[in-house]
């Protein structure tokens, strides 16, 4: 490369068509020709001058009108132009790295001297272009080719080829390497393409040295005598030494990449996976595990885990060093192989074990301890002192209500006091975990001896910690409690609910009565209206009642749940209003589930309810099906849930949220949180009741302000040859609602032909009856209720007293129309008594409970018909004519 100096300009070989130098001697023959005119014309006459002078003037004003428009357009260029582009001309001609430019059709307009040294030439005459200098193999001239189609299409492209012999005389190397470049050229004229040549032969040496040292690093690593793995934060193992996994048993094709996790080889290791850490902080732990072989069996091990966490504190990749400590990996000393037996008892305990020193700082722990308190913050100690700051402490593992009772018993065990009592403690942190922690001497009853002796590892491990995760058994023993009180509650709610049907049952009996001895244009007649209907909104609450005691009567039938949410779409819509939006998603392919209809549209209608209530703002409701495979039922559904395979029903909801001690009373009865008169605390106990009888589990997650997601789990129906269930005789809840948004029955819409109205129903008979029922009331209303309608009534108080009846009277006995709970003797007591004597008598049952209460106390296949209490006098009749004519 030429010097600079001054103002000389370098020396350079580069050759360029595109340079067009000015030329003086032109400009002194055209000054000439001008002059000489004019010296021409002073010897003409100036009348015949004048013409010719003028002729002169229009012909150089022409042409310096046309060389305007030269440059204008970029015909011609000053020599001033091209002078502002010497810099940069003279770094390209200088530039180590060969440049040639290329027009289209192929015309060479420049190439630097780097680029001559190439390619051999010194001129345009015998200089060839890239395609032709870079010939050889097969892998060169597809390269080569790659380059030029890029150059035709426009486009830059960059090629590493080896050249085996270099071109233009390599010297004595063998080959070289080259890269290659193109890029096109935005020229106002024509199209060029600039093509870059550049021998970086000493760089890829430079990479494959490093490339050598580091494969020589990695092989060194591989065969070292210990093992090292690395593990990133989500539990995979990015890299795993040759010896370690010959030790394991696997093959490193398999590790790397997602291909191997830590639990496959230390399950119950989650301790290796940090997930907290202080920003810069680089921290080592040491635990001695076993680890698991490709065959399931164990391998004793010494971990160094050392885990750098960045400025954020989230941790990076683990560099963990194994060290093998099976029998036979080193030598086998006695005290040597009873401190590895001694160390894998620890460290496979799953009792929590820790040494800990007066201040309750932690000297070091086993895998369960770490697993049981993992992720505890590091400070100083709670009096000040910061003589060990660093080492983790045991309060900021403890809640703040039970650090008192932990600190006293550390302070008795480090005193020397041997039987210290176990505490039940709750460890910090989320998943409301808790433990039954001991406390004991780590040097027995002489450790309260304090000497000058005593070396500063014992002053560090003052108390030996015993804890014993106990967060399973407390969530066991909340949930039997807690059945064991929604238990008690629905046996005290069952039981007012029968009671109280029997006086709704006189209260709508009478209301019966007075309504058909009274016209409508009565005074009266509204108000026994208004009893009638105040006494079925009771009997609506005592079902309510009854559905929570799980003693309400159901009619399951084989049902599909995605159909029965899509049934209740537009009267979901209505009861949410226009500020919740309702998304249904269904699952593929969900199973059948065997339920009553109109108590599953009843659950789903009432949770939609308290959504909407929970969301006074607006929201969204999501309501979501899903199967569920009895492989995933025990992990991540509630405790207690049957095993075998479920389908989900999931109604999720973005309103407030349930506080944590308002979550233990949502199933009680009559409990709400809402504003007096706008909730009768009934429509959660319902929704758990019905979910019971029918088979079902129910489980509540919620977090205050984001949400409640109310999870049912109903058992999957396999078919089975059984006889088809009868059609139950109400309507569903989605039928109703459906109705009553059309605002018009379909027989009534305009344009329907009207059907011919029926004619009324005959509901008298004959017959004698046997009406056993121990209230008075309801005895004489229903007594009354079917004397007029021409039955025979005979009136027993009792079961007895309807035995001595019927062994005293002569006469046949059509019916016995029963209550079911009574003194002395009950319903199916005494339907056993009757079978006895008269096996083929018809018998009514009547009750405020559910029909399968009391069906488990009858002979399997007893025949018989159930009335639910209350109920009014016409479907008395009605079920009393067409029992006794069938």
């Amino acid at each position: 490369m030429a010097e600079f100096s001054g103002q000389t300009k370098p020396a350079s070989n580069a050759i360029d068509r595109s340079e067009r130098p000015g030329r003086v001697g032109l400009l002194l023959v055209l000054a000439g020709l001008l002059v000489g005119a004019a010296v021409g014309l002073s010897f003409v006459a100036n009348e015949q001058a004048q013409p010719l002078i003028l002729g002169l003037l229009a012909l150089l004003a022409m042409a310096g009108v046309f060389c305007l428009f030269a440059l204008a357009i970029g015909a011609l260029q000053l020599a001033g132009q091209t002078a502002r582009d010497d810099i940069t001309k003279a770094i390209v001609d200088a530039s180590p790295d060969g440049a040639i430019v290329v027009e289209d059709g192929g015309r060479l307009i420049y190439a630097n001297e780097a680029y001559l040294r190439v390619a051999g030439g010194e001129s345009f005459a015998n200089l060839r272009p890239v395609e032709r200098v870079f010939v050889g193999s097969p892998e060169v001239s597809e390269a080569v080719y790659r380059l030029a189609q890029a150059a035709r299409d426009g486009l830059g492209h960059v090629e590493e080829i080896r050249m085996a012999p270099p071109p233009g005389g390599g010297g004595e190397r063998a080959f070289a390497w080259f890269r290659i470049a193109v890029r096109p050229i935005d020229r106002p004229r024509r199209a060029a393409a600039l093509w870059t040549v550049s021998d970086i032969t000493h760089e890829r040496e430079r990479q494959e040295n490093v490339f050598q040292e580091l494969q020589h690093a990695i092989d060194y690593l591989d065969h070292a005598p210990a093992g090292f793995l690395s593990i990133d934060p989500t539990g995979s193992i990015v890299y795993m030494n040759a010896t370690l996994a010959s030790w394991l048993g696997y093959d490193l094709a398999t590790v790397g990449s997602g291909g191997l996790r830590l639990p496959e080889i230390a399950p119950g290791a989650d301790v290796l996976t940090a997930t907290e850490g202080l920003p810069g902080e680089v921290r080592t732990d040491r635990f001695d595990l076993d680890l698991r072989r490709r065959n399931g069996h164990p391998l004793p091990a010494r971990l160094y885990h050392r885990v750098a966490f960045g400025q954020d504190g989230r941790p990076g990749p683990s560099r963990t060093f194994v060290l093998n400590r099976s029998a036979g990996a080193e030598s086998d000393e006695p005290q040597r192989v009873a401190e590895v037996r001694l160390a894998r008892f620890l460290n496979n305990s799953p009792i929590a074990i820790a040494t800990l020193d007066r201040s309750g700082h932690i000297a070091r722990a086993n895998a369960s301890f770490a697993r049981l308190f993992g992720g505890m913050p590091r400070q100083a100690l709670p009096d000040g002192r910061n003589d060990l700051v660093g080492e983790p402490t045991m309060w900021e593992a403890v809640v703040e209500r039970d650090r008192a009772a932990l600190e006293s018993a550390l302070a008795k065990a480090a005193g020397g006091l041997a039987e210290v009592q176990p505490i039940e403690i709750a460890v910090a942190g989320p998943g409301n975990r808790s433990a039954r922690v001991w406390l004991s001497p780590a040097g027995g009853e002489g450790a309260a001896a304090s000497s000058d002796s005593e070396t500063e590892q014992g002053d560090r491990e003052r108390v030996i910690l015993y804890a014993l995760d106990t967060t399973a058994q407390r969530q066991l023993e909340q949930q039997v409690a807690q059945a064991q009180k929604m238990d008690t509650v629905g046996q005290l709610a069952g039981g007012i609910a029968h009671d109280f049907n029997n006086v709704l049952q006189a209260i709508i009996g009478y209301s019966d009565l007075l309504l058909a001895s009274h016209r409508p244009t009565d005074p009266a007649f509204q108000d026994i209206m208004q009893i009638k209907q105040n006494a079925n909104r009771a009997a609506s609450l005592v079902r309510q009642l009854l559905a929570f005691s799980r003693r309400q009567t159901l009619r399951p039938e084989v049902m599909s749940v995605g159909e029965a949410l899509s049934d209740l779409t537009l009267l979901l819509k209505r009861l949410l209003g226009e500020r919740v939006d309702l998304d249904l998603k269904h699952g593929r392919d969900i199973w059948p589930i065997k339920a009553d209809v109109n108590q599953f549209e009843q659950v789903i209608v009432n949770l939609a309810v308290n959504a909407r209530d929970a969301m006074p703002e607006g929201g969204r409701l999501l309501i979501r099906t899903a199967n569920v495979v009895h492989d995933t039922v025990a992990a991540e559904n509630p405790i207690g849930m049957p095993e075998g395979d479920h389908v989900l029903i999931e109604v999720l909801d973005t309103g407030q949220g349930i506080p944590p001690d308002v979550m233990e009373k949502i199933f009680e009865p009559f409990f709400t949180t809402k504003d007096i008169g706008k909730g009768t605390g009934l429509g959660l106990s319902t929704v758990f009741g019905i979910v019971k009888q029918s088979g079902g589990t129910i489980d509540v997650r919620s977090t205050v302000g984001e949400g409640t997601a109310f999870r049912i789990y109903f058992p999957r129906h396999e078919p089975v040859a059984e006889p088809e269930p009868l059609p139950a005789p109400d309507q569903s809840t989605a039928e109703i609602a459906a109705n009553r948004l059309k605002g018009t029955p379909e027989l009534a819409r305009p344009g329907a032909e009207k059907p011919p109205r029926k004619p009324a129903p005959d509901h008298t008979g004959q017959g004698v009856i046997l009406l056993v029922e121990d209230e008075d009331p309801v005895r004489a209303v229903n007594s009354r209720a079917l004397s007029a309608r021409g039955y025979t009534v005979l009136e027993a108080a009792s079961g007895l007293d309807a035995m001595r009846i019927i062994e005293d009277k002569n006469q046949i006995i059509d019916l016995v129309v029963s209550d079911v709970v009574m003194p002395e003797m009950d319903g199916p007591t005494l339907l056993r008594e009757l079978r006895k004597h008269h096996p083929d008598l018809k018998v009514i049952f009547v009750s405020g409970y559910a029909e399968d209460a009391f069906r488990k106390n009858l002979p399997e296949g007893e025949d018989f018909n159930f009335l639910p209490k209350p109920f009014s006098l016409k479907q008395l009749v009605e079920t009393v004519k067409e029992t006794i004519a069938r």
